[in-house]
């Protein structure tokens, strides 16, 4: 995600401003009533967008938004949010409502009524906006889930919670398109299953599978004991499933999971790592245990040892 505020270069006096203005360009038009003074404001947001849906992470002082009769009269396009909460806690209130969200939990909102959500510890937040047209579902059923905790005793919107929070820092995913359909069924889901039929959900969580395994190996790319079993255990199905899921995709575990990890060490060996590291040390710190396999299968990925591709990048690299 590209950053769209931090307010670290912004002078203390138009700090207010600034953040409103980004606020408003990026996300949505609320009021905002931050509680610090204007010296001590800190905020910084992180937006990016795929398809309709729009995406936004943000750290801030304690503050608090309202969405207000009037600002709602000027939405032009009526969204639904989900407010995931990443540390701290934050309340939520709408629709005659009021829920508490806590760490690992979401709540929905949407932006045709008017709502007020209270960060008394500070923001700590990822806000992802879809159109409620691409929901297509009930108003009633919209208007029920609003205000509500996701998260506790929900396995499904457990799920969600860390499949959104994945979608809001990738940079990757934010390129691939592919990822709004089965993110909207999953939504859909979520939302349905408050109901108690969490059988509703069982074709979205199909639908976001692979993506979710994708994810999950780059977040554990390091680990040399990364396994087939670990990645299925960690999905809640079999390794036969895990195979057969990544087939349908055309991805070959081992070969997928190597290409990444020869990535990663071909960029530390080229940057500042390259420099204070030696090559034996980068390679396990990608889950390359054996120097000797390392530097023959990097130079078959790229034609060259990773210390020639090293001393190619830094002339007086140290030697390893």
């Amino acid at each position: 995600m590209s950053p769209a505020l931090d307010t670290t270069y912004i002078r203390p006096q138009d700090r207010e401003a600034v953040i409103r203005d980004a606020v408003w360009g990026s996300v949505v038009v609320v009021d905002i009533d931050h509680r610090p003074a204007a010296g001590e404001i800190r905020a910084r947001m992180d937006v990016g967008s795929v398809g309709p849906l729009r995406v936004c992470s943000a750290r801030s002082t304690a503050v608090r938004l309202r969405r207000t009769e009037r600002l709602v009269r000027k939405d032009e396009e009526p969204s639904l949010f989900l407010s995931l909460q990443v540390t701290g806690t934050s309340i939520g209130v709408q629709n005659g409502r009021e829920c508490v969200v806590g760490p690992g939990e979401f709540a929905v909102l949407r932006s045709d009524a008017p709502y007020t959500l209270l960060f008394d510890e500070g923001i700590d937040h990822h806000f992802l906006r879809l159109p409620l047209a691409a929901l297509a579902l009930p108003d009633r059923l919209l208007r029920d889930a609003t205000t509500v905790t996701f998260g506790v005793g929900n396995p499904v919107a457990r799920l969600a919670y860390m499949y959104f929070s994945q979608l809001a820092v990738s940079g990757e995913l934010h390129r691939d398109e592919a990822v709004v359909a089965p993110s909207i069924e999953l939504l859909r889901a979520v939302l349905v299953s408050q109901r108690g039929d969490a059988r509703l959900a069982k074709e979205p969580l199909e639908a976001t599978l692979t993506l979710r395994i994708k994810h999950y190996i780059r977040e554990h790319l390091s680990d040399p004991d990364l396994s087939a079993a670990r990645i299925a255990a960690a999905h809640g199905i079999s390794v036969r499933h895990l195979y057969a899921v990544l087939s349908r995709a055309g991805i070959s575990l081992g070969d997928w999971i190597r290409a990444r990890r020869l990535d990663a060490c071909k960029r530390e060996l080229a940057g500042p790592a390259g420099r204070s590291r030696t090559v034996a040390a980068i390679g396990r710190s990608w889950g390359f245990t054996n120097a000797t396999h390392f530097s023959r299968v990097f130079k078959d990925a790229y034609g060259m040892p990773p210390r020639a591709w090293r001393d190619r990048h830094h002339c007086h690299g140290p030697h390893g």
